[in-house]
């Protein structure tokens, strides 16, 4: 109640609802082959959530933008788990596994973006799919150039602009 309001709250949840609106883009499902399920729909938002995290960590705030990013994104999951009906005592379990799943996933998806022993294929492969990759190889390469028209559009926009 008397807690002072981190400032960059704000942009961190304007940026974390843009981020969470293309996570959800029909290509992704349509296109790319990732299975619209919970699990999918995760590796979708980890996906995004990971190149956003570094788009932030570039700006001279970026660490504390990159963190409150965080912290908006699993408040608003810890409520999505509590609306489905997960019990009380189940949600900060399966938090903590999505943390550590967002984080694994990040790891592997920068080290493939700056040229990695593992190509971006094989790590979103591994990654992307909800559990189960795709037989065919051309979904994978979809979302390989999905991804790396997303970095680049990252890349290319404004601070103030992540929030459009």
């Amino acid at each position: 109640m008397f807690r002072r309001k981190n400032p960059d709250a704000d942009y961190a949840a304007a940026v974390y609802r843009v981020t969470a609106e293309r996570a959800r883009a029909p290509e992704l499902f349509e296109a790319c082959g990732i299975p619209d399920t919970l699990d999918g729909r995760f590796d979708a938002l980890a996906l995004h959530a990971a190149l956003t995290i570094d788009r932030l960590r570039r700006e001279p705030d970026g660490q504390a933008l990159a963190q409150a990013f965080f912290d908006t994104m699993f408040r608003h999951l810890d409520l999505t788990l509590r609306e489905i009906g997960v019990q009380d005592l189940g949600v900060g379990r399966r938090i903590k596994i999505m943390a550590e799943g967002l984080h694994g996933r990040a790891l592997a998806y920068r080290e493939a973006l700056a040229g990695g022993p593992t190509p971006l294929a094989e790590v979103l492969r591994r990654n992307a799919y909800g559990g189960r990759p795709p037989d065919d190889a051309a979904l994978v390469i979809r979302l390989e150039a999905y991804v790396r028209r997303e970095v680049d559009r990252l890349a290319s926009t404004a601070r103030n602009d992540l929030v459009k």
